[in-house]
């Protein structure tokens, strides 16, 4: 380990209190490929995502100076990617507002606003004639757009996988290669955890076949004949419950007891686990694009998560770093602390070869922990990759380790590591090799690191971005989810390593622990409709990973809800990450400050003004085929488009769960958990806060489960599980829908015989709804109504939140333009949303809010304007950005930045920092 030295230049404050929680919106977006060089080496760009800007710094002076600060440009909601198309051209990509900002590198502004499909990740340019090929990671697509005509609509590449964010281009640009991000790793589930009371009767319980391995024990051993750990003679017998299996090298399907399913699973006898015959996952980590043809090819089975990608600059082989779960390993005790690799790829872009290697060689795995010393030696969560220009030393960031590594040509690691700021997203390496710019996203900084002798660097200065308004909660609590050096025992996983991003990896862990403990149930049973909820068994089957979204105040935790609040997960920082000790429960108290902040984003299916779609055309769902003797569609047909707002009206007044209840009688709105409510003699009232602050919302024991005590769940990013359906021979995930992932589509779940669905178009309107269901501005229940409990307040966006519009000289006159910027304003003057500008404005930057129905303030004191005059004065070199922002944060990311009370452009007339809330004109300050 190298000890870093640098130098700091500090360009604004870094740590800024603001008053008013909604200053500051979380959505937790990860950086994709945050920082680049421009062709001619001149310019470092670098995305500042909680600023929502584009920072521009001067690289032409000494390799190992600090970049020099030259200008910072507003872009979109969250820039997660930048590419350089010319020395004053940059590209934006903006995560959140679904769009592309096109910068024009000499005037400091945003020239145009390409919109996209829902969530891009990244840019490049490649291809005769040059075209920009945009990932979009929620739509599962690449858009190619004309640089040149960027007006022009864009052609849709659709990607057969989960999730496509990192690009990079071969080097004679004919290929343009897409790390699929939620690959998975050719792991499935099998279905046995159903009680067989017919309210789930879909997958099968195929653990339970006699034609299995094991002949139909359910849970079958883990070792031989035997259990590992043994299980507790205390225990009453387990729940018979699912099983994963994953994909050989062969084809076949294996638990990780040897126990060949094939013949179930993908064989003769697939119909047995409620699968086609041949059915597959054929596990695609890279998508492969002729950029004459934009036909799509497919590189195969390199790992679960692939987080960057750069091409081998001599071999042409594609180089992906990212992590590999072992999540077909069942119970806690046996992954505790190894329960993932960190790995590098060097695939052939034929697909005919791959190469993989852990990035941690030190690590043998064969023990949960090692002396702390050594835990720094570890890389984790790796974000970045870059080569050298001749291929023998490639540099990969570790987000979670706060550290580089050093690889050889043929990608064994032979250096490093050496640590850099908090949270390296991002890196680039000069075009002679003298400097490496590393981005550290959460410490909004850049580290400079240069070469000593041999492949030995030193960090030479570290420079701040321009400003950070990051509260002090998300800076001081990320660590604990993120650092994988504090709290593992091998020191490369941490929380995000399942928990990726605060979401999830898409996959299904068995936790449980045959030698654990019974865990008495002490719950809200949902009230009047259940009273047989169970106490917690410790060996309790597989389990989809969560969300970590908006989990604060909606406490239990876990899918059965056998933690009471985030302090009952301080031990997991040893049993299952292998830590030294459970963290304090001051450090608990940070974690959860910090999770309390995040937001589910914008849902992409809900209409502009945030109301539920009424024609939602549904392009890859299909009919599960349970009207078809009634004349309905066949099996796997295409389902029609989704009105959700009838959807919305059955599931309120509908009895459609067992002709019994209504939907929302258990799935509350908005969220879709169940209440907080308990019910006392005639009347209901909140369930006591506990000890820590935790609330109780509602668990029950009637969803079908052998788990008799399930928490209801919420239903707020379905959407971004969808993949899995056994109508089709190829699946992008192995894994669907309830606690196990075990029911594969979301049409299927509401087909299950519990719900009375009456024919297709029912079924397609409840998935339209499903889809839709973020966004809140759902009616909400009452105290004394037990069909329609009142149910929690949901953290998540307005539809609109991220809207763009750039206007021009030609443009502002459009009138499909000044309709959609109406329509904007009208939003924003209900409250629903704020609205901002920025521009360029007789050749000074400038910034607006929309402060009421026709009235604009600028950025500086009393200068209001009339909405439609500032938008009619917007022109070519004088290019205005309207930005729809979340409710609350439009003063701050219009007019005053540092919220100090005095206007940016107010303070630079008088010689002030409008990035610093110390530095302002008041008593006569600045100059």
């Amino acid at each position: 380990m190298l000890t870093a030295r640098w130098t700091w230049i500090l360009l604004c404050p870094v740590a800024v209190s603001f008053a008013g929680d909604g200053a500051y919106i979380n959505f937790e977006t990860p950086q994709v490929h945050p920082i680049t060089l421009t062709p001619d080496g001149s310019r470092l760009l670098a995305v500042n995502t909680a600023d929502g800007r584009l920072e521009v710094f001067d690289v032409t002076g000494d390799g190992v100076a600090a970049p020099v600060w030259i200008a910072s440009v507003p872009v979109g909601v969250d820039p997660v990617s930048v590419r350089a198309l010319s020395k004053d051209r940059a590209w934006v990509v903006n995560h959140i507002s679904d769009t592309v900002s096109v910068v024009d590198l000499e005037a400091m502004n945003v020239v145009a606003t390409l919109r996209t499909l829902d969530e891009p990740c990244d840019v490049v340019f490649a291809g005769t004639p040059l075209r920009a090929f945009v990932s979009c990671s929620q739509a599962n697509a690449v858009q190619v757009f004309d640089p040149g005509k960027p007006e022009q609509a864009p052609v849709t590449v659709p990607i057969l996988g989960e999730d496509p964010r990192a690009l990079a281009v071969s080097a004679d640009g004919s290929k343009v290669y897409a790390a699929i991000f939620e690959s998975g790793n050719g792991t499935t589930i099998l279905g046995g955890g159903s009680s067989g009371d017919g309210t789930i009767v879909f997958p099968k319980n195929v653990v339970n076949d006699p034609l299995g391995p094991y002949g139909g024990v359910n849970p079958p051993p883990n070792r031989g004949s035997e259990f590992l750990p043994p299980i507790n003679p205390d225990l009453p017998p387990p729940p018979g419950v699912g099983l994963i299996v994953r994909k050989s090298v062969e084809g076949r399907w294996f638990d990780d007891n040897e126990g060949d399913w094939t013949e179930l699973v993908s064989g003769a006898l697939a119909d047995h686990s409620d699968r086609p015959v041949g059915w597959d996952l054929p596990d695609r980590d890279v998508a492969v694009i002729d950029t004459a043809t934009l036909e799509v090819t497919y590189l195969h089975r390199l790992m679960n998560l692939c987080m960057s990608l750069a091409v081998h600059p001599t071999t042409g082989e594609v180089t992906v770093v990212g992590t590999d779960a072992t999540n077909e390993i069942r119970f806690e005790p046996n992954i505790q602390g190894r329960f993932l690799r960190v790995n590098l790829a060097l695939a052939d872009p034929t697909g005919s070869a791959a190469t993989v290697r852990d990035l941690n060689p030190h690590l043998t795995y064969d023990k949960p922990r090692i002396a702390p010393e050594l835990r720094p030696q570890a890389i984790g969560d790796p974000r970045g990759i870059a080569w050298n220009a001749e291929g023998t030393r490639g540099y990969i960031v570790g987000k979670g380790s706060n550290n580089v590594v050093v690889v050889d040509g043929a990608g064994v690691r032979i250096a490093g590591p050496f640590v850099v700021g908090e949270g390296p997203s991002g890196v680039v390496l000069s075009e002679d090799g003298g400097a490496l710019y590393i981005l550290n996203h959460f410490e909004n900084s850049i580290s400079v690191l240069t070469r000593l002798d041999g492949d030995a660097l030193v960090e030479s200065a570290r420079t701040l971005l321009s400003f950070d308004p990051t509260p002090e909660a998300i800076r001081t609590g990320r660590k604990h989810l993120y650092d994988t050096h504090r709290n593992s025992g091998l020191g490369h996983i941490a929380c995000a390593s399942c928990h990726v991003d605060a979401r999830m990896d898409r996959l299904a862990w068995d936790l449980g622990d045959p030698a654990g403990e019974m865990k008495e149930f002490n719950q809200n049973c949902l009230p009047v409709f259940d009273n047989a909820c169970e106490d917690f068994h410790p060996m309790k089957g597989p389990m989809m990973t969560q969300t970590l979204q908006d989990i604060i105040g909606k406490e239990p935790h876990h899918w059965r809800g056998d933690r009471d609040g985030i302090e009952e997960f301080a031990g997991a920082f040893v049993q299952l990450q292998g830590g030294d000790r459970p963290l304090k429960g001051s450090d608990m108290q940070e974690f959860e400050d910090f999770l309390a902040t995040i937001h589910f984003p914008p849902n992409p299916f809900r209409n502009l003004d945030n109301s539920l779609p009424e024609d939602l055309p549904l392009p890859g769902h299909h009919a599960t085929g349970r009207f078809k003797n009634q004349g309905g569609l066949e099996e796997g047909d295409p389902l029609p488009s989704g009105n959700a707002r009838r959807a919305l009206d059955r599931y309120r007044r509908g009895l459609m769960d067992d002709g019994v209840i209504d939907c929302v009688s258990c799935h509350t709105l908005p969220t879709g958990m169940g209440s907080n409510l308990r019910r006392v003699s005639n009347r209901f009232e909140d369930f006591p806060i506990g000890p820590n602050g935790e609330k109780h919302h509602a668990v029950t024991s009637l969803d079908g489960s052998t788990n008799k005590a399930i928490k209801i769940p919420h239903l707020r990013n379905l959407y971004e599980k969808v993949g899995c359906d056994f109508t089709l021979a190829e699946n992008a995930s192995g894994f669907g829908f309830i606690h196990d992932g075990s029911v594969d589509s979301i049409a299927r779940f509401v087909d299950e015989p519990i719900f009375r669905m009456r024919n297709d178009q029912e079924v397609a309107d409840f998935v339209a709804f499903m889809l839709s269901f973020s966004g809140s501005d759902l009616p909400v229940g009452g105290n004394n109504n037990f069909r329609e409990l009142r149910g929690p307040d949901s953290q998540d966006a307005h539809a609109a939140v991220g809207v763009q519009v750039t206007l021009n000289s030609t443009n502002h006159r459009d009138l499909a333009t000044r309709q959609h910027l109406g329509q904007l304003r009208r939003l924003a003057d209900r409250g629903a949303v704020g609205l901002i500008g920025k521009g360029v404005q007789g050749g000074i930057a400038r910034g607006y809010v929309l402060v009421e129905r026709h009235q604009v303030q600028s950025d500086r004191e009393g200068e209001v304007v009339r909405f439609r005059d500032l938008a009619a004065s917007a022109a070519d070199g004088n290019e205005l950005t309207f930005t729809v922002v979340a409710s609350g944060t439009q003063t701050r990311l219009g007019v005053d930045r540092d919220l100090d009370g005095y206007l940016d452009r107010d303070e630079l007339d008088a010689g002030c920092n409008p990035a610093d809330p110390e530095s302002h004109p008041g008593d006569g300050g600045c100059r």
